[in-house]
């Protein structure tokens, strides 16, 4: 059982004191969180990060840097932590930002991910920055969910989808259910125990003493 940090888009007030409490094996942010901040957490934890960068996020790939220590999934699958995440960031096209495309756009970098999933193996985790469209999404442009993320759950049928973008106001957001895998908004921070289906060793860590 991997236990995980997930965090998106809302930073937590006296993150570094909260932490002290928590033991798990992974941090993931899905998105629209300052480096810096997902940095001292993983840092703090001890742990291995992945991520993927949401619509707010500087410009990430070749060329750019991104968060420390952490791995980025965006449009591909990894193996992080004893698991294996495949990643999709951004979110639906509204302006001229980073990381945004368009359904069609969406279309094909899914199709990409699919395609690099078959070779991987069982996935774990689908990790993006906004939900599948009709699936925790709103109806204003900005916060409009991705048609491309139904055909990834329908093939890859994740245990879980855990993704950002759509900000709860302090409102517990309900999880979702497809087929197997269950959708959840992760905004601001959630901590869940994951079964890894796939065979992933996980690395040597040193733990924070208690």
């Amino acid at each position: 059982m991997v236990r995980v940090l997930a965090v998106a888009d809302e930073e937590v007030l006296g993150v570094r004191s909260r932490l002290r409490d928590l033991d798990v094996d992974l941090v993931i942010g899905a998105g629209d969180l300052q480096w810096d901040y997902l940095a001292s957490i993983r840092s703090a934890l001890d742990v291995p990060g992945v991520f993927v960068p949401g619509n707010h996020d500087p410009r990430t790939g070749p060329g750019h840097t991104g968060p420390a220590g952490f791995v980025n999934a965006d449009g591909r699958v990894v193996e992080v932590g004893g698991l294996r995440i495949a990643g999709l960031g951004g979110c639906v096209r509204y302006n001229a930002g980073p990381h945004q495309y368009t359904q069609k756009e969406y279309d094909a970098r899914a199709k990409q991910l699919l395609r690099s999933a078959r070779r991987a193996g069982p996935v774990d985790v689908l990790l993006t920055h906004a939900p599948p469209l009709g699936l925790g999404d709103e109806p204003d442009p900005s916060h409009l969910g991705i048609s491309a993320l139904h055909g990834v759950l329908a093939e890859l049928e994740p245990t879980w989808h855990l993704h950002g973008h759509v900000h709860p106001f302090g409102m517990l957001k309900a999880d979702r259910s497809v087929g197997r895998t269950t959708v959840r908004n992760v905004i601001p921070w959630d901590v869940l125990e994951i079964e890894a289906r796939s065979v992933v060793p996980v690395s040597t860590r040193s733990r924070r003493s208690a």
